[in-house]
């Protein structure tokens, strides 16, 4: 067996459930945003009331908080996760629900005096600004325009970066629902691969870059990675990524 045909099978054979990206150690890198996401939330999770984490995934990021509020609640919407999310997060004392990407959120007005949310895939604005208290605050990391850009044309060829991945755009929603903007910040991150079994799992996790990818699909494209990796030492790709908190007056 051939070392493409090796790291193709470990590609295919690494569990991707979960949010954690412990295996990726060694095999490529991403840089961190410089505002330090959960540092930020940490601080407003041990000020408040009841909190919401959106999209939680696992419950690996949420987990990590030293001190919770009282109340804790997190949602997520793929079902393999909610198990991973439920035993992350019950020595906090949060619980987690099954919620659809695009449905309402299942929870009284006025429920939180925090929402929170790391690379969420979409954001309700005007269901954010529902739940929150008066004065409430929602803080988000999300997915910025063109984020590895260079993947998924490496993949599809020429793409255009829709506006709804805009920062100014996405402002414009969370104005519209009637929050006001307390904070935006950008960040450029430099991704590396250095095989392409990493590629292969990280298309099969974050599976938005490629969104028809499979290893049978594109072999062809894969082989050619492979081969640069090996000519180059690795495959660079660049991550967008914004922060943006907002108050409900």
């Amino acid at each position: 067996m051939s070392d493409f045909e090796k790291l193709v099978a470990e590609g295919e054979s690494v569990p991707v459930e979960g949010w954690d990206f412990t295996w990726f150690e060694g095999r490529a890198t991403e840089e961190r945003p410089p505002w330090g996401y959960l540092r930020l939330v940490s601080e407003r999770m041990a000020g408040a009331r009841a909190a919401l984490d959106i999209q939680t995934g696992g419950g690996e990021v949420l987990a990590k908080i030293p001190t919770p509020p009282p109340i804790l609640v997190a949602t997520e919407s793929w079902p393999p996760n909610l198990a991973i999310a439920g035993r992350n997060l019950r020595p906090l004392g949060g619980k987690v629900v099954l919620v659809d990407e695009d449905a309402p959120l299942p929870f009284d007005d006025a429920s939180f005096d925090l929402v929170v949310s790391r690379h969420p895939t979409g954001t309700d604005w005007s269901e954010i600004a529902r739940v929150l208290t008066p004065g409430g605050t929602y803080l988000s990391q999300q997915i910025g325009a063109g984020t590895n850009i260079e993947l998924s044309r490496f993949f599809k060829g020429p793409r255009e970066i829709p506006d709804r991945w805009r920062t100014d755009y996405r402002v414009a929603l969370a104005k519209a629902a009637g929050l006001d903007i307390v904070d935006v910040r950008e960040a450029t991150l430099r991704v590396v691969f250095y095989d392409v079994a990493a590629v292969i799992v990280f298309l099969r996790k974050v599976i938005w870059t490629v969104d028809d990818f499979s290893v049978a699909r594109y072999r062809d494209r894969l082989a050619d990675m492979h081969t640069q990796i090996e000519r180059d030492g690795s495959f660079v790709s660049h991550a967008q990524r914004f922060l943006i908190e907002t108050r409900k007056p």
